[in-house]
C-alpha cells in the first residue's frame, strides 16, 4: 500500500496565505521524512464564502522542492476549464519539474460559477473534456498535429516541451457518478476515486468499474488503484472526532452549498448531520480503529494506493501535525503489510 498526503489548500478569509503556504511545507516535509509515497492538491476558482486558495499548479511546482522522492498529484486539474494547449504544455513542465515523478489527475468539475467563468456552457462539458483530454495526449505523443474545432485550432504544429515520462504521465481521472466511473475506465489510466461517497456507494460503483474495464479489455486492477480518504488519527475515537469534527464539518457542509453531492450518485447527499456523514465516509479514531475502517477499500475494492486529508480550514497545524504523527508511526508501518 502507497500512502499520500492531500493538502487541502483551502483557508479561511482570515488566514494569512504566506502564514498557510509554510503550514504546508511543514506538512509535506513531515510525510517526506516518514516515507509516505505522494502529496497532492486540487483545483478551484473563485472560491465562495469563507474559503480561498492558492491555484494548483504554481503550488505544485513549489512543493516539489519540499517533497523529495514523493509524487506530485494534480488531485485534480479542472481539465475542460483549460486550453488543451496550455495543459499540455504546463503540465509537461511540471513533470520535468518533479523529475518524472508527476501524477496527472483530472476531473470535469460540477460548480457552476467556474463553468460560467470560463464558458463553457451547459451540454458540452463532458464533450469538452473528452476531446481535450485526447488532444493533451496527443500533443504530447505525436508530432506535425492538424486539428480544427470551435474550441483549439491547429494547423502542423509540434509541441517541443515534452514529459519525462513516456508516453505521458500517468492519468488519474476523478469520477463521482455511476457514468462518470465508466468513463474513468474507458479514458484514464485509472479511476481516481473520491472521498466523498460512502464505502457502499465505492463498492458498487468499483463493480462497474471492473466490467467497463473487462469489456474494454483493459487489465483489472490497474497498476495504481487511488482514493482519497477523509483520515483523522488521535488516542481514540472519541478524541479524534472532537479535535477533526468542527473542521471537517465545516468542509461538508461547503461542499453541500457548492453542490458537490449534485454531481454524485442520487443516494448521496451532503444535507444531514455530521454523525450520520460519519458512518461510513469518514475514516476517525485510534491508529487501530482506523486501519479497521479502511480494511474493506482493499480486501474488496483492490485499492493499493491511499491518499489522506488529515487537514481543513482552520484546523491548527499542530493538530493535523498530531495526527500525522499517529499515522506515520503507527498506521503506517500496519499499511505497509496490506
Amino acid at each position: 500500500m502507497k500512502v499520500g498526503l492531500y493538502l487541502t489548500n483551502q483557508h479561511r478569509l482570515a488566514k494569512d496565505m504566506v502564514e498557510a503556504l509554510q503550514e504546508q511545507f511543514a506538512m509535506t516535509r513531515h510525510a517526506r521524512d516518514h516515507g509516505w509515497d505522494s502529496v497532492f492538491s486540487g483545483q478551484h476558482y473563485l472560491n465562495e464564502g469563507d474559503s480561498k486558495q492558492l491555484q494548483t499548479v504554481p503550488l505544485l511546482a513549489r512543493l516539489s522542492a519540499e517533497a523529495g522522492d514523493m509524487a506530485i498529484g494534480l488531485g485534480v486539474l479542472l481539465l475542460n476549464l483549460h486550453n488543451p494547449v496550455y495543459v499540455a504544455e504546463t503540465v509537461a513542465s511540471l513533470d520535468v519539474i518533479t523529475g518524472g515523478r508527476l501524477i496527472f489527475g483530472v476531473g470535469l468539475g460540477y460548480r457552476e460559477v467556474e463553468f460560467d467563468a470560463f464558458g463553457v456552457p451547459k451540454g458540452t462539458r463532458v464533450a469538452r473534456f473528452e476531446e481535450y483530454l485526447d488532444l493533451v495526449k496527443r500533443l504530447w505523443t505525436e508530432d506535425a498535429i492538424t486539428y480544427e474545432s470551435d474550441l483549439c485550432t491547429l494547423h502542423d504544429v509540434t509541441m517541443n516541451i515534452r514529459p519525462v515520462q513516456q508516453p505521458h504521465p500517468p492519468i488519474w481521472l476523478a469520477a463521482n457518478n455511476d457514468r462518470a466511473v465508466e468513463r474513468a475506465a474507458r479514458l484514464g489510466d485509472t479511476w481516481f476515486v473520491n472521498p466523498h461517497s460512502t464505502t457502499a456507494t465505492h463498492l458498487r460503483q468499483m463493480a462497474l468499474y471492473r466490467a467497463e474495464r473487462a469489456r474494454l479489455g483493459k487489465p483489472m486492477p490497474p497498476q495504481d488503484l487511488p482514493i482519497i480518504k477523509e483520515l483523522f488519527c488521535a488516542k481514540d475515537r472519541a478524541t479524534a472526532i472532537e479535535l477533526c469534527r468542527p473542521y471537517l464539518d465545516q468542509k461538508y457542509q461547503v461542499y453541500a452549498k457548492w453542490g458537490q453531492d449534485q454531481a454524485m450518485p442520487d443516494d448521496e447527499s451532503f444535507d444531514q448531520g455530521f454523525d450520520e456523514l460519519l458512518r461510513d465516509r469518514f475514516i476517525v479514531g485510534s491508529p487501530e480503529e482506523c486501519y479497521e475502517q479502511l480494511r474493506p477499500y482493499w480486501e474488496e475494492m483492490g485499492v493499493n494506493h491511499l491518499i489522506i486529508r488529515t487537514h481543513w480550514a482552520g484546523m491548527p497545524l499542530e493538530t493535523s501535525l498530531g495526527s500525522m504523527s499517529l499515522i506515520s508511526e503507527e498506521l503506517l508501518p500496519a499499511l505497509r503489510k496490506v
